[in-house]
């Protein structure tokens, strides 16, 4: 019986439930959002928030215990140097699951899960931006026989 046994285990056993998380993890924090299955996203929620809660101490322990959860040292670089500063003022609630509807051969639950503040885009000043100068029309051909 499993009394008292609170972890999902997704039908998976301890190694490949734990790569698993570390792959989702890579990407979402590499592209911001995914798509997966309502079980793994909500799993994989508490797991990336505290990766960010981690990442807003940035000491040596906090990379090195980062580096053991992510599997690319690009992705711990973005988790300390842009999520973790951009979520420097919430105190949690860092990704936001959105359902999208059921997958086409098993109809399980496919939901997106991103991050509630998206980064914010490069917009150009106006001093930068060139103005596009109109050509004029050009005059219709006549036709001679």
């Amino acid at each position: 019986m499993r009394h008292h046994i609170k972890t999902k285990t997704l039908g998976r056993k301890k190694a490949p439930r734990e790569a698993m998380f570390r792959s989702l993890a890579t990407s979402l924090v590499l592209y911001e959002k995914i798509k997966t299955t309502e079980a793994k996203a909500k799993l994989l929620r508490s797991y990336v928030e505290k990766m960010i809660t981690l990442g807003k101490k940035n000491t040596l322990h906090a990379r090195r215990q980062l580096l053991k959860k992510l599997y690319l040292e690009s992705a711990v670089k973005k988790v300390l140097d842009d999520l973790s500063p951009r979520f420097s003022q919430r105190k949690g609630g860092y990704l936001r699951i959105t359902k999208l509807g059921f997958r086409q051969g098993d109809a399980a639950k496919i939901v997106r899960i991103e991050f509630v503040e998206s980064a914010k885009p490069k917009t150009e000043s106006k001093e930068t931006k060139q103005p596009v100068k109109k050509l004029p029309k050009a005059k219709k051909a006549i036709k001679t026989k």
